[in-house]
């Protein structure tokens, strides 16, 4: 996972056969499921309706999104975020390792 490659918190994408456009709201999201920890690059919520409950999350991967439409904001602090994530991959954490590798197609949080 290259976290540079990741749109920024603020976002705004449509995903493969979507008509909806989704506001990234996270990155690297964890769920637990039945079968362990399951990674996703982002959860978002509807645009521009927003968070509408606990329901309203969407957890996607990177490879689903068809078109970005809005690139949210960037500066040094996220710049340092991402370098900080690259070093807790690079860490090789076999907890954030086995979630990686678990990794699902577009899910409702």
């Amino acid at each position: 996972m290259d976290f540079e490659k990741l749109l920024p918190v603020g976002s705004v994408v449509r995903l493969q056969g979507a008509g909806k456009k989704i506001v990234i709201m996270g990155i690297m999201q964890m769920k637990k499921t039945d079968s362990g920890l399951r990674v996703y690059d982002y959860i978002g919520v509807p645009f521009p309706e927003g968070f509408l409950g606990p329901d309203s999350g969407l957890l996607f991967n990177h490879d689903t999104i068809e078109e970005v439409i809005f690139t949210g904001y960037q500066n040094l602090e996220r710049e340092r975020f991402v370098q900080t994530m690259q070093t807790v991959l690079r860490s090789g954490d076999q907890t954030i390792q086995s979630a990686l590798q678990a990794r699902e197609k577009p899910a409702v949080s």
